[in-house]
């Protein structure tokens, strides 16, 4: 990898682990639906000048069936359950749960014909990482049933996400994904418009909680997944996917030093487990490495 592959892959890494951080202040005064709603303009906003300026958007609009499921199974969904999930999880859980994107990855590329991903290699790392997500949920809701319902929340939300990115990489070929996300990122805020518009607060909410919705859209939607293609087209979608660690590492890091989040026996054990787990779930065959 580069140098300009390696500092672009960090950026990624640091700026996708941070919003946890801001989903979790955000949503103690905020509605739901109204941080989504918002994240996706912003994002939309600055995206879809770059999708212009690439002359890259007519391409997506043939695609339009499979951008909007797209948008409901990538954005929609997935971000409003993290999102309200956020009121009963610590952000380091929530992100250790998102990283299990990988593991569902490779059970629907199976699913959709991937032989390589019946490799042994796979397996175990799915097997690891089911034990990891099983630990988790059992020392997370021992105490608590809304945080069970929370967790199952971010476990749909890493499924949702993981067939979307199998659906939309079978479906829609040689598109630009600025393009994809930008179409998708408008089509989700229109949407989420009717609710997010009875649901805006009646009282302006504190200065860190805008801050945070704010930086959400700006900094962790639209930045980022400009960044996250430049990465793609930099290192490849194998080494691109590897992000998922350091953004998770950063995650929990950022919940214990900022929001005072408890380093609790869950996260200690489940962290790794999940990590090797999705790390050996996502691994090509060597002959697909040769490939």
């Amino acid at each position: 990898m580069t140098r300009r592959g390696w500092a672009l892959f960090s950026l990624v890494g640091l700026i996708w682990g941070v919003p946890y951080m801001f989903m979790k202040v955000a949503v103690k005064e905020i509605d739901t639906t109204v941080i989504v709603f918002s994240r996706l303009v912003i994002g939309a906003s600055l995206l879809l000048p770059i999708a212009l300026w690439q002359g890259s958007l007519r391409p997506a609009f043939k695609y339009l069936k499979y951008i909007f499921f797209y948008c409901l199974l990538e954005m929609v969904g997935p971000w409003y359950l993290i999102t309200s999930s956020q009121r009963d999880l610590s952000s380091g859980v929530v992100a250790l749960l998102v990283a299990t994107v990988p593991i569902w990855a490779t059970l629907f590329a199976h699913h959709t014909g991937d032989t390589t991903a019946a490799h042994r290699t796979r397996i175990f790392g799915i097997a690891v990482g089911l034990i990891g997500i099983m630990l988790i949920v059992g020392l997370e809701s021992v105490n608590e049933i809304r945080n069970m319902v929370s967790l199952i929340k971010v476990l749909l939300a890493s499924v949702l996400y993981a067939w979307a990115m199998n659906m939309v990489s079978r479906r829609v070929k040689d598109v630009s994904g600025v393009a994809i996300n930008a179409l998708a990122m408008i089509m989700a805020a229109l949407v989420c418009l009717p609710i997010a518009v009875f649901s805006w607060p009646a009282n302006t909410p504190s200065h860190q909680a805008i801050f945070a919705t704010v930086g959400l859209g700006i900094l962790c939607t639209g930045i980022a997944f400009w960044v996250y293609f430049l990465v793609l087209n930099e290192v490849g979608p194998a080494r691109a996917s590897l992000v998922v660690y350091p953004n998770t590492a950063v995650a929990v890091l950022l919940g214990i030093i900022i929001l005072n989040e408890p380093l609790t026996l869950a996260i200690g054990i489940g962290l790794p487990l999940v990590l090797i787990g999705s790390y050996f779930a996502s691994r090509k065959t060597p002959s697909a490495q040769i490939a």
